[in-house]
């Protein structure tokens, strides 16, 4: 917990950030100058969930039947099933590497936005009286680090290279840079290749940033929240259970309402970045 409601946010915001040119773990205002961090905690955070979403399906796959399906698998194949049928209203070719990547893509995403569900002072909590991190704070989110998914989109930037050199050829591919859309005359060449090269890196950056941005405000909002409860608590002056009370159960109304809600996008984001990277593969293997 932070001293005061104007350190709350910012104590929230803070990542356990390890510098390697000093070899050691900064906080707060140490870590500003530094341009050498790694944010520990969405590293851990990403691998963790991601070993979780293997673990998941590698038991349904093991404990697959061809009887009535129990929930579990009934929930693993409806996922497969949802995915998949995505996959085959956009993109025609062969799906063999797609359909994996993309199922990946939902379950990881939709695994590191579920975070911003836990309650907003457990992972500080855990993280002060459990790992002995007494100056630092673990922040559980991994979607709302910019370095995450800036991670991701930059992936898929790669891929979408990777399949229009692999679909076109590396003269053709180039052909395209520099003859799409405007047409080949060589006047044209540096307006196409501008057009094109803006085109190319706005998908990562609107990617990263879209996903980024949303987790990042639904943080915030649950921040908010935390500290309207504050305030109702604070109205009693002097402590006494009733303005405690009426705290808590302010905090319990408008965070699960809230939750319900964010809900909603926590899905919603990892559907679209999953169907963007569909999209964005299909259009690396058309012609112009």
């Amino acid at each position: 917990m932070a001293g005061s409601t104007a350190e709350y946010i910012p104590h929230h915001l803070e990542h356990l950030r390890y510098s390697l040119s000093k070899g050691e773990f900064v906080a707060g205002d140490k870590a500003i100058a530094n341009f050498d961090l790694i944010n520990v905690d969405s590293m851990i955070m990403a691998g963790v969930l991601g070993l979780l979403f293997l673990w998941m399906f590698r038991s349904a796959a093991v404990k697959a039947s061809p009887g009535v399906p129990g929930k579990f698998q009934a929930f693993i194949e409806m996922a497969v099933e949802f995915v998949d049928g995505q996959i085959k209203e956009v993109f025609h070719g062969d799906r063999r590497f797609l359909a994996p990547l993309s199922l990946t893509i939902f379950m990881w995403v939709f695994l590191m936005n579920a975070m911003d569900l836990l309650p907003l002072d457990l992972p500080g909590f855990i993280a002060h009286n459990v790992m002995g991190l007494e100056e630092y704070h673990w922040r559980v989110v991994p979607s709302a680090d910019p370095n995450t998914t800036f991670a991701m989109s930059i992936t898929v930037l790669f891929l979408v290279i990777f399949y229009s050199f692999k679909a076109k050829g590396a003269g053709g591919y180039v052909h395209e840079l520099f003859a799409a859309p405007f047409g080949g005359h060589p006047l044209l060449w540096i307006p196409n290749f501008v057009l094109n090269m803006v085109e190319l890196l706005a998908k990562p950056v609107s990617l990263a940033m879209r996903l980024f941005g949303n987790m990042y405000a639904g943080e915030l909002v649950f921040m908010l929240i935390a500290l309207l409860g504050f305030a109702w608590g604070g109205a009693f002056h002097d402590g006494s259970v009733i303005g405690g009370a009426l705290g808590f159960v302010g905090q319990l109304l408008m965070g699960a309402a809230w939750a319900i809600f964010h809900i909603l996008i926590i899905l919603l984001q990892a559907f679209i970045f999953m169907v963007l990277t569909i999209v964005y593969i299909s259009m690396a293997h058309e012609h112009h």
